[in-house]
């Protein structure tokens, strides 16, 4: 490709931090849980990037036609790839579009195609790097783009704000399916592999039934909780863990959750067992009665499970193990406003 802009070019990033900006001179985006991509268009030749330089054409023909179908022959665009599935962002359905047959690709593409949310542009109309100029220009270039192509189910900008009260209503909004907010200088150049930009996630809560625990390594003390979740044929399913339990309480703990220790534990997806990776999260657990309720705190769900491990919020004696659903982790899809 004959373009301004090198395509190994590293992302800009974020650098999280507890609380958004609140000078002027700020503009605030969603952040949304998707693939981050970098969109490079030469003529007839379209390259859809990772965040780790890898190709994502052969994962993603349909964001590869949509970005060759559109007006501008040269163009390169920041952004993340999303795909809704009944009516929500599906972090799953993007990983599952990491097939090895092209067959199922094209399967997955047809019936849920991507959605390219562009949030950067760093070419002009004259094909002009803007990697150098203040992040308001740029934001004026993506806005021309959109200008000429108009905005589709498949190809559309990031909405946005420059009001700090706003912002904090994206973060603490229930109804609004992101992952928490970015904080740009209007000023700012964009710095290509830097933590230049800042992020704050949302909080997010669930309280979940304590299923099971496992020891610590080479331990008799309690190492981590594994949590569950009844879905609507009241099965309580393993959603996830929680290591984060003071090392003050673990012997008194450990004490309360040996007392309960009762197969099955849970009665629908249950944790695996050791593996090649196995550590004290992975290996053997001990099953419970379903009596003990936490509260915790969460970023992603993948698959109706935590992809990552959660933070213990606090112990929910007041709260029936029953009332612990999956309907606690659904949200819509749509954009802020």
């Amino acid at each position: 490709m004959r373009l301004a802009v090198p395509t190994d070019l590293e992302p800009m990033e974020a650098r999280l931090v507890e609380v958004l900006p609140r000078e002027p001179g700020w503009q605030y985006e969603p952040k949304w849980d998707g693939f981050r991509c970098l969109v490079f268009r030469d003529g007839g030749e379209v390259e859809l990037k990772a965040k780790s330089g890898k190709s994502l054409n052969r994962f993603f023909p349909d964001a590869v036609r949509t970005i060759a179908a559109l007006p501008m022959k040269k163009l390169v665009l920041d952004g993340e790839l999303l795909i809704a599935v009944d009516g929500s962002f599906s972090f799953e359905a993007l990983q599952m579009r990491l097939h090895p047959a092209a067959s199922r690709v094209a399967k997955l593409s047809a019936e849920q195609p991507a959605t390219f949310v562009a949030f950067d542009c760093l070419l002009d109309a004259r094909g002009k790097s803007l990697l150098a100029a203040p992040f308001e220009r740029r934001r004026e270039a993506l806005e021309t783009v959109f200008e000429r192509t108009g905005e589709g189910d498949y190809f559309a900008p990031t909405p946005f704000t420059r009001d700090v009260k706003k912002a904090d209503r994206w973060l603490k909004g229930a109804q609004v399916q992101t992952d928490g907010v970015i904080a740009k200088r209007l000023d700012l150049a964009y710095e290509a592999g830097e933590r230049a930009m800042l992020k704050v996630k949302r909080l997010r809560t669930a309280d979940c039934v304590v299923g099971g625990f496992r020891y610590e390594s080479n331990s008799k003390l309690v190492g981590s909780l594994l949590l569950g979740l009844y879905d609507k044929q009241g099965l309580l399913h393993h959603v996830g863990f929680t290591s984060a339990i003071p090392a003050a309480e673990k012997a008194a703990l450990t004490k309360k959750l040996e007392k309960l220790i009762w197969p099955p534990g849970f009665t629908g997806d249950a944790p695996g067992g050791p593996s090649r990776w196995s550590t004290e999260r992975t290996g053997e657990w001990e099953p419970l009665k379903p009596k003990l309720v936490v509260e915790v705190r969460y970023d992603h769900v993948t698959g109706g499970r935590f992809r990552h491990g959660t933070k213990l919020v606090r112990w929910r004696p007041d709260k029936a193990p029953r009332q612990c659903t999956f309907e606690q982790l659904k949200g819509p899809a749509r954009e802020p406003r």
